[in-house]
């Protein structure tokens, strides 16, 4: 017989997390525990508030099929009692690392991959004033990948201002749904010019559908409007890249079959991530193999994370330790 315990959790962060739709000074998860006999195996959650979610809610619904895990439910049966969100990708991971505990073996090997590559993260600046964004790309110039977050189509002063404080570094633009398309259009050969590698979530999920046709001078990456792989073919039409993350795939096992299907779409794969500790960042570098963008800097953004964590040097991140996950 199983055992199910869930719980949630409260991480400081080093300092504010700013985007568009707001700031945030820790990161509130929720853990899952599922134990059978000796092993024990644990997932870690970060409620969405973009959709819905918040901490009491995901703990709700993990209670809701409490019986249903402690008598056996697989992950295939998972992906069909629950909808794809925190809770269900908190219950799908603590079951991957059940499965490779109980199998004696690492969880990629359970999906497939001999070994799990290191991988080099970007790491995010927060919504501030230019002085204060160029302050912090100054601080991370020396990282492979920034990614700076704008809040509205007056931004671009602080995009050129971390572009002269970081001059080699590649960049990202995150604007959270906060553009319209005339304000896209507008910018984009401005970001082109700055050097920016691509753009997150430009217009609004739901008002994407300006961009089928329009040839974007920068590439343009889904993340609010990409779930699952229900949304794929739409996404195929309007962007570049996808942006997977666990918490909105419901999972890592949901993850893994998007990733693959967007490839064979011909999308490119970001793999991103909510706050979080090492613990929700673990089952996440199985998707980010192999992948165009990592952005899985959560544990980097805490003013301290779990032990064991992720052994991280600079922005690589190296396989997580059996102690952790996996």
């Amino acid at each position: 017989m199983r055992r199910l315990a869930f719980r949630d959790e409260r991480w400081p962060l080093r300092d504010a997390f700013v985007i568009s739709r707001g700031a945030k000074t820790e990161a509130h998860v929720v853990v899952a525990e599922i134990g059978e006999g000796d092993h024990v195996g644990r997932g870690e959650a970060v409620p969405y508030a973009r959709y819905g979610e918040d901490v009491d809610g995901v703990l709700a619904e993990i209670a809701a099929v409490r019986a249903a895990i402690e008598t056996g439910a697989s992950r295939p049966v998972l992906q069909g009692l629950m909808p794809a969100g925190a809770a269900r990708n908190a219950l799908d991971c603590a079951l991957w690392d059940l499965e490779a505990k109980q199998a004696g073996a690492r969880a990629w090997t359970l999906a497939g991959r001999e070994r799990l590559d290191p991988v080099k993260t970007c790491y995010t600046l927060s919504l501030d004033t230019p002085e204060a964004m160029a302050e912090a790309a100054r601080l991370h110039a020396r990282r492979p990948m920034l990614k700076l977050k704008i809040g509205g189509p007056d931004d671009l002063d602080r995009v050129a201002a971390v572009r002269r404080a970081a001059p080699r570094t590649r960049l990202i633009v995150d604007a959270n749904e906060a553009l319209g398309f005339d304000d896209l259009t507008r910018l984009a050969p401005e970001f082109a010019r700055l050097d920016v590698q691509l753009v997150e979530q430009p217009l609004p999920a739901g008002e994407d559908a300006a961009l089928e046709g329009w040839a974007s001078p920068v590439p343009l990456c889904a993340d609010e409007s990409l779930h699952t792989r229900a949304e794929l073919a739409d996404c195929a039409r309007r962007y570049a890249y996808v942006n997977i993350k666990l918490d909105k795939a419901g999972g890592l096992t949901e993850a893994l079959a998007l990733a693959a299907e967007a490839r064979a779409q011909g999308l490119e794969v970001m793999v991103g991530c909510m706050v979080a500790t090492s613990l929700a960042i673990a089952p996440a570098l199985l998707v980010a193999q192999g992948a165009r963008v990592v952005d899985l800097d959560g544990p980097l953004l805490l003013a301290r994370d779990r032990e064991p964590g992720l052994p991280i040097s600079g922005s690589l991140i190296e396989p997580p330790p059996p102690a952790l996950w996996g």
